[in-house]
């Protein structure tokens, strides 16, 4: 049952001035650290990105949907033009130096990706201090955390983008890497994918020379592991000396799940995500691993036909 509260965040944008980073402060908050640092802190900005805003939300919290941070349907992984960006950050109250808290629905391990993906895109915008909340929304709720179906209203920033490319790969980047073997390419989706049985927009196969790891290696059931978990998966794989790591997926959504456990909770150095993943990489005519024969992949399209027709 949601609960509405007297206790409210504030929003209103102030005068840009260097703040300090919350004590308490990570890349992944549980909901009961974040009710620590929001009581301590006035100057937070909360984002939700999915599920039903009107429904819930933490007080205080603006509303911007997943589908304002992504392409268009030819491949929603295709990075925006930056205006657009540095727009609808600016119309939810983002600024650099402003902590900022991506909150999803918490309905499951893919719906943390939308809070992955976005939370990569600020960082590249200039963000600096950027947090997931783990578990989402409904890890918020269960907590019997503050409820508001209020929304507040957010003031516009004048925020500007500074992108950078530090957890960057473009396509012919990644083509290169593939020639020189210089680098671990971490297919995230499950294994089908990776194995040529399942594909959806792109063509069946992997990159060559990647390897599995499935984005949810690092969860326990709607929850993203501990940033020592994570190491030690990283280690596990071999990745703590890979002189470039790059994770990719279907369309960056997957992808910026192992981009954020490796990258911001193991802390591996030179973790890129491949933004466009195998979307644009396979309309390039790239050759890949793990892809059907034409025969074996008209017998795959038919037989999934069919079975989705009865």
């Amino acid at each position: 049952m949601l609960r509405t509260t007297a206790l409210s965040f504030s929003l209103l944008a102030l005068p840009s001035l260097a703040l300090a980073t919350p004590q308490g402060w990570g890349p992944l908050l549980e909901p009961t650290e974040l009710a620590a640092i929001l009581e301590a802190e006035e100057n937070i900005r909360i984002i939700h990105v999915s599920g039903d805003f009107a429904a819930g939300h933490i007080p205080g919290a603006a509303y911007s949907p997943y589908s304002n941070w992504r392409g268009g349907p030819s491949n929603p992984g295709a990075l925006l033009p930056e205006l657009e960006y540095e727009l609808e950050a600016a119309r939810v109250g983002v600024e650099a130096d402003i902590p900022t808290v991506i909150v999803h629905s918490g309905e499951n391990p893919t719906d943390m990706g939308t809070a992955a993906r976005v939370y990569w895109t600020l960082k590249s915008l200039g963000v600096q201090d950027l947090a997931l909340l783990n578990g989402g929304f409904a890890a918020w709720q269960s907590a019997e955390l503050p409820v508001s179906t209020t929304p507040v209203e957010i003031s516009e920033t004048d925020f500007m983008v500074e992108w950078s490319d530090e957890w960057y790969i473009s396509t012919t980047e990644v083509a290169e890497l593939v020639e020189s073997g210089e680098a671990r390419l971490l297919d995230s989706r499950p294994s089908g994918f990776f194995e040529g049985l399942a594909w959806s927009i792109a063509r069946p196969g992997t990159v060559r020379g990647a390897e599995n790891l499935e984005f949810e290696d690092f969860f326990d059931g709607n929850r993203m592991v501990s940033p020592e978990r994570a190491y030690e998966v990283a280690e596990s794989k071999g990745l703590l000396e890979a002189p470039v790591t790059v994770s990719f997926c279907n369309t960056g959504h997957w992808a910026a799940l192992n981009w954020f456990a490796l990258s911001e909770l193991a802390g591996i150095e030179n973790t890129r995500l491949y933004a466009e993943s195998m979307a644009e990489y396979a309309i390039h005519g790239h050759e890949l691993d793990n892809e059907p024969s034409r025969i074996a992949f008209l017998w795959r399209s038919t037989k999934r036909w069919v079975e989705g027709f009865f």
